[in-house]
């Protein structure tokens, strides 16, 4: 029933399908596309035509849109046609940090109501170990009532793909993938080598799949949430943080991490779900656990230190007008979920502080949405008394200190003039140079 998926998806026979394009999912439906025939489905109506008219609201394969053969369609009935089935659906956490499973078990919702017996179905979804399995096979058979592992079969392959990325993208990181049984892991392997050309990695169960995603994000916060400490220091030490960081990376076992806010849809949320696997076998982390609250407290920090920096150069800061250049969660990327930019802004709010906020990467509607932020034009941005640079946008980190210094109200000294570098995108002998009060992370 299984044996001819591959043969079937490579001779045109069979269609793959992509359940979610977002960030992640529609990358993966293009670059597979390339070779097979594929159908990418998602209920967000406005997305799916936007996709159909070749609009990359993600910027993550760009004019690459406008050229796929990806069939884009919300009509959920198309996923019958499809012998493979990959799930990217988001996975959040909710208020209390606790995972928000809500789209993974409303995607197997949808896909055990249209799926047809023979088929493959791979979630990529970020989870803690155990969903896979315990969570959404139950739903699909519910739904289906077909039965998992003899009318269909399930796998799992973590999502790696790196919004903004231009350089690691799909093709070229090597994919973990893992099956139920030996026959399902073998077919996902195949299908996943008709795109990844660094190769996959398979592993003996779904459960080591699923384990592999979440504590590979983990480690990474971890290390930075480290960094975002000795940053705390060094402040007040009086010494700066980038200048020990750079002594350090001159030996050759450094790991090279910087300090900075954590967001996104990985690092920021991965740890929570691996450390609530483990609250619920009775094991509470240790490390894991105060990494994400120190990485949790960056923006408060950085909004702090803002406020003292006006503070000693003699402003009010109730009375000051504060810009910050950037929202999304990362650079060169229009992604603003989890934006940690906003704990800044909602720290600076708590003391009366209203900040203009302008990111040209960003999409003003979601920044709104999401936020209740109202996103400036940066050519409206003038008459600044401080400035917060937040991310490392390119169009910010080319910025010279002459351009930065026209953000400013011309009728200030630049000693009054109060740059707040997050990202540590500049040079310190030219902070030094500029006169301007500065401070960076």
């Amino acid at each position: 029933m299984f044996e001819n998926i591959y043969n079937n998806l490579i001779s045109g026979k069979s269609k793959l399908a992509l359940v979610g394009l977002g960030y992640v999912g529609m990358p993966i439906a293009v670059e597979f596309a390339k070779h097979i025939k594929v159908i990418g489905f998602d209920i967000n109506e406005k997305r799916v035509n936007e996709y159909r008219n070749g609009i990359d609201a993600t910027n993550e394969v760009g004019e690459a849109i406008k050229n796929t053969t990806v069939d884009f369609t919300y009509d959920a009935n198309r996923l019958k046609e499809a012998e493979f089935i990959i799930v990217a659906v988001p996975t959040p956490v909710n208020e209390d940090k606790t995972p928000n499973l809500g789209p993974v078990e409303g995607a197997s919702k949808i896909i055990g109501q249209n799926l047809s017996p023979g088929t493959i179905v791979v979630f990529e979804s970020t989870v803690y170990p155990g969903v896979t399995e315990d969570v959404c096979i139950p739903i699909i058979e519910r739904e289906s009532g077909l039965k998992c592992g003899v009318d269909w079969k399930i796998g799992y392959s973590p999502e790696r793909i790196n919004p903004g990325d231009s350089v690691h993208t799909l093709p070229s990181i090597q994919k973990v993938v893992s099956g139920m049984d030996e026959e399902s892991a073998i077919i996902i392997k195949k299908v996943y080598d008709i795109v990844i050309k660094a190769g996959t990695f398979l592993v003996s169960n779904i459960k080591t799949a699923e384990a592999v995603k979440v504590v590979e994000n983990s480690q990474r916060d971890i290390n930075i949430a480290f960094m975002n400490e000795i940053a705390i220091i060094c402040d007040k030490l009086g010494i700066d943080t980038i200048e020990v960081l750079d002594g350090m990376n001159t030996k050759w076992n450094a790991l090279g991490f910087k300090p900075g806010l954590v967001g996104g849809h990985c690092i920021g949320v991965d740890p929570y779900y691996l450390t609530n696997a483990a609250e619920m076998l009775g094991y509470h982390s240790q490390i894991i656990l105060n990494g994400r609250k120190v990485n949790d407290s960056m923006g408060a920090f950085v909004a702090d230190s803002a406020i003292k920096q006006m503070i000693e150069a003699g402003k009010a800061p109730k009375k000051s007008k504060v810009v910050i250049l950037g929202i999304t969660f990362k650079e060169n990327c229009p992604d603003t979920r989890n934006s940690k930019v906003c704990d800044i802004i909602n720290r600076l709010k708590e003391f009366d502080i209203e900040p203009i906020v302008t990111d040209e990467w960003a999409d003003y509607e979601v920044a709104k949405d999401e936020y209740g932020v109202d996103l400036v034009p940066f050519k409206e941005i003038c008459d600044a008394d401080c400035v917060i640079v937040a991310v490392g946008h390119n169009t910010y980190r080319s910025m010279s200190m002459m351009q930065l210094k026209k953000l400013f109200r011309k009728d200030i000294p630049d000693e009054e003039k109060i740059l707040i570098d997050v990202k540590s995108l500049y040079r310190i002998d030219e902070l030094k140079a500029s006169g301007m009060k500065y401070w960076r992370l």
